[in-house]
């Protein structure tokens, strides 16, 4: 066997459920590799389609539009999400958040903007949160354009995207959003991928994330403490800035992330913070069950929360 070939089998890194570095750099997705093409889902009368943001960078989202609104001309809440997977897995066109970005669309009466940013390793951190942001910052752009959506975007998130979420509203409250009216009306964090120094994980759980952090961002001296993966160490920008006037943390009992998402939200209300803080704790499920299982009752329940927490602007 010749030496290229022993090292296009040879694992440099693996990092399970989501991924392995071959020596040679051939890189093996082991989940959230099935995707959907954007269409009209005739069972809500969603149509969607796909958008190149940026070329220069392949920035694009895909665009979730009731079509009753569409014809009616109505201004709807737009609802920018960042889809999960570590950084690393799934994208705005697998088949799970397409599904749930139709059904949020339809269900919230809004037009989705899913974000189809950057991943590791071919692009590693920050080149995620700066597609996120100029995302967002299109969005807006468009909607103060005429685009037919609300200039006050819901920020929408799991796992992965939560913490991307995060890390955008924080940026918009430090630089501001590009029409002077345009304001983030919401975030929605559910099942955030966040760390904090309680180590209430287990050492096993604890290492695992130290070993993710470090190859999403390609340093390896980086530190888990870092403000974008921890949020509410000494030197992250105080939660109290968080620049909306409603969150919501949402978790599952069973998911070993759970935990940090408590935290989070627990520091978010002693913050000083002046806006309302929603948690929704779902026992007995773990990461991401709305997703996966859709049809669960937990799951139903889980989208009616979401789409409640919209309908109160």
């Amino acid at each position: 066997m010749s030496s290229i070939a022993a090292a296009d089998r040879e694992v440099a890194v693996e990092l399970l459920p989501f991924i392995r570095l071959y020596k040679s750099g051939r890189i093996e997705r082991l989940i959230g590799n099935d995707t959907v093409p954007a269409s009209l889902d005739a069972a809500t009368g969603v149509d969607s389609k796909d958008v190149t943001i940026d070329p220069t960078t392949n920035l694009s989202v895909r665009l979730y539009l009731p079509t009753s609104a569409i014809s009616a001309k109505e201004k709807l809440p737009i609802v920018v999400y960042f889809h999960g997977g570590g950084f690393m897995v799934e994208s705005a066109a697998s088949v799970g958040y397409h599904r749930y970005l139709t059904a949020l669309a339809a269900g919230a009466h809004a037009v989705a903007v899913s974000v189809d940013y950057r991943r590791v390793p071919e692009h590693r951190l920050p080149a995620a949160y700066d597609d996120s942001w100029a995302a967002l910052k299109w969005a807006v752009a468009s909607a103060a354009d005429g685009g037919g959506a609300a200039h006050e975007p819901w920020l929408a998130a799991h796992g992965a995207g939560a913490n991307i979420a995060h890390n955008v509203a924080m940026r918009a409250a430090a630089e501001g959003l590009p029409s002077p009216r345009a304001a983030i009306k919401g975030v929605m964090l559910i099942h955030p991928y966040f760390w904090d120094a309680s180590n209430t994980m287990g050492a096993q759980l604890e290492d695992r994330i130290r070993r993710e952090w470090k190859f999403m961002t390609g340093d390896d001296d980086a530190r888990v403490d870092d403000p974008r993966l921890a949020p509410t160490s000494a030197a992250a920008p105080s939660l109290a800035l968080m620049p909306t006037e409603r969150v919501l943390v949402a978790m599952a009992g069973e998911d070993f992330l759970a935990p940090k998402g408590r935290a989070y939200y627990a520091a978010l209300v002693a913050s000083g913070w002046r806006g309302e803080a929603e948690l929704v704790d779902t026992p007995g499920e773990d990461h991401v069950f709305h997703l996966l299982q859709p049809g669960m009752e937990a799951a139903a329940e889980m989208m009616d929360r979401v789409t409640a927490f919209i309908a109160r602007s």
